[in-house]
């Protein structure tokens, strides 16, 4: 499927921009293109669908444990995808909101 390159571990196991920048994130989203890991939109800096404006990588999948969806951005639909190369998720003994550290007493107030 285009925009799906099932081959391509994830860049890490957090969101790549807010790890550099001292950033926190709520939930994880995978590039299904080239495994580029970046924060929901929901977490302040939205670094997945930057990620998508910046390089046109058209479906993400969630990165959380036991969540299986794929997003297309260009249709804004959920739909089905194949199995991505390991690991699918951050491990489950990662916190959300993440990093450890990082996340400010009251994060919910910064949520999108």
């Amino acid at each position: 499927m285009q925009g799906i390159n099932p081959t391509v571990p994830p860049s890490g196991t957090g969101c790549v921009e807010c790890l550099a920048d001292g950033g926190w994130w709520f939930h994880l989203r995978r590039c299904a293109d080239c495994g580029h890991i970046g924060c929901c939109d929901s977490s302040p800096q939205r670094h997945a669908t930057a990620h998508y404006h910046a390089t046109k990588h058209p479906i993400i999948a969630s990165f959380e444990p036991g969540e299986t969806w794929f997003y297309n951005y260009i249709t804004e639909e959920f739909i089905d995808g194949p199995l991505l190369a390991p690991p699918r998720w951050h491990s489950e003994d990662q916190p959300v909101p993440g990093p450890a550290g990082r996340v400010p007493p009251d994060w919910q107030s910064h949520l999108h």
